[in-house]
């Protein structure tokens, strides 16, 4: 009987974790419909965030690692290959933090805030350290200037987005019974 459960659990995170890639790879033709905002909403990060609560760390680290490397390869370049190599890293990041945090804190509406906000900065520095190495490597240099520019300010509009969004969502989906409570 247990390991009926087992292989349910594995099929359902499976799952979750397909239909949050799948809407890796579609949501930025959505917000590309905004050309002002439409890159600053971070629409790959959301369903990498939402997945680390509903798959779990690992599940989600994958979706994230995965996701802007197949979205470069199977979209025309889009992002370009430096930059999906960074975003893989920063999202590889958020699905392990919002999962494990999630996974190791109380079920409480706060504590989904903290594990939210923890993955966003921890995701963001990760971003910051291979966007160093990245430029590095070609002879650029990474300045504080364009990591805070790149990492905060032009992603205010998606961190906005990010901290109604997803706690609204998992509220949801643990009243559903879809997330453990």
């Amino acid at each position: 009987m247990y390991v009926v459960s087992e292989n349910k659990a594995h099929i359902r995170n499976l799952t979750y974790a397909a239909i949050c890639l799948a809407l890796c790879l579609v949501l930025p033709f959505l917000t590309g419909q905004l050309p002002q905002i439409g890159s600053a909403l971070c629409p790959m990060h959301l369903p990498v965030l939402l997945a680390g609560f509903v798959c779990g760390p690992w599940w989600a680290a994958a979706v994230g690692f995965v996701a802007p490397l197949l979205r470069h390869l199977t979209f025309g370049g889009m992002p370009p290959i430096l930059t999906a190599i960074a975003m893989a890293f920063e999202l590889l990041t958020y699905g392990i933090v919002s999962g494990l945090l999630y996974r190791l804190l109380p079920k409480k509406t706060g504590y989904i805030y903290l594990s939210l906000i923890g993955a966003m900065i921890v995701g963001r520095v990760v971003w910051g350290v291979v966007q160093v190495i990245i430029l590095g490597l070609s002879g650029s240099p990474f300045t504080w200037a364009a990591f805070w520019a790149g990492a905060i300010v032009n992603a205010i509009p998606g961190i906005i987005v990010q901290l109604v969004l997803i706690p609204l969502l998992v509220m949801a989906l643990k009243k559903a019974r879809i997330i453990q409570k």
